[in-house]
């Protein structure tokens, strides 16, 4: 996402303060005119559907508006649900450790992100430890209600029309939820899968939702660097399938 020249010409001071962490977030403005998109349907509390090419800062983005809400007591928006799947492609198992230890491998991106907006190495584990941020895996969202808070749902096209669903579902009062992901991403669908991506599907449906606010992010909208740039451009002019 942004790079740290970026980041520090368009920084503040970590003024805004968490109460129950005391980490201020830093101000991050948008590098492309999709991404200042996103922050002005976010400030208008729309629902949103971020999709497209890797490298767009769809998740850097989408949880960097999530957690300063959260600092700044938006809407009295109280936590940060993080949703991923971690079914597909994987293989769990072969992982050392328990549940919750495998599923710790999945939340290395916002690490990353938390580091960085607020400044601190120890800015998402201190989120977790205080329950501001919480990561849940779709293996075990049904039969819990989300009131209160945003939810982020992270490289959803990893997940089944009926993973969608749920994560649907159980969206309770008020909340905002963020979609992020791109279908020419997808490692759950091949032909030695017993499952199939939902997005494709389920974004039909979100397009006919006035709460939701579609973005699409496209190649000139890449700044996690020049060579991702480059190497996207490429691909897609050489039409190569992205599943081989």
């Amino acid at each position: 996402m942004p790079r740290r020249k970026d980041r520090e010409r368009n920084s503040e001071k970590y003024s805004k303060q968490n109460e129950k962490t005391n980490l201020g977030i830093g101000k991050i403005e948008p590098l492309t005119d999709t991404q200042a998109d996103v922050f002005d349907a976010f400030d208008e509390d729309m629902n949103l559907m971020l999709h497209g090419v890797a490298g767009t800062g769809k998740t850097f983005v989408a949880l960097y508006l999530a957690m300063k809400a959260i600092v700044n007591k938006v809407d009295q928006k109280k936590k940060v649900y993080i949703v991923r799947s971690v079914v597909p492609t994987r293989d769990m198992g072969f992982l050392p450790g328990n549940q919750k230890e495998k599923s710790r491998v999945y939340e290395a991106p916002y690490y990353t992100i938390c580091n960085e907006v607020f400044g601190r190495g120890d800015a998402y584990e201190t989120f977790k430890a205080k329950n501001v941020v919480e990561f849940i895996t779709t293996s075990f969202i049904r039969g819990i209600t989300l009131d209160n808070c945003i939810v982020l749902v992270d490289e959803c096209q990893n997940m089944s029309g009926m993973e969608l669903h749920s994560i649907m579902t159980r969206v309770g009062r008020n909340c905002q939820i963020i979609f992020c992901g791109d279908t020419r991403q997808d490692d759950l669908t091949s032909e030695r899968k017993k499952e199939h991506s939902g997005l494709s599907e389920f974004m039909r449906i979100l397009k006919e939702m006035d709460s939701f606010e579609f973005v699409e992010f496209d190649e000139e909208d890449i700044v996690r660097s020049d060579l991702v740039k480059e190497y996207i451009i490429t691909r897609n002019k050489l039409g190569l399938d992205w599943a081989s």
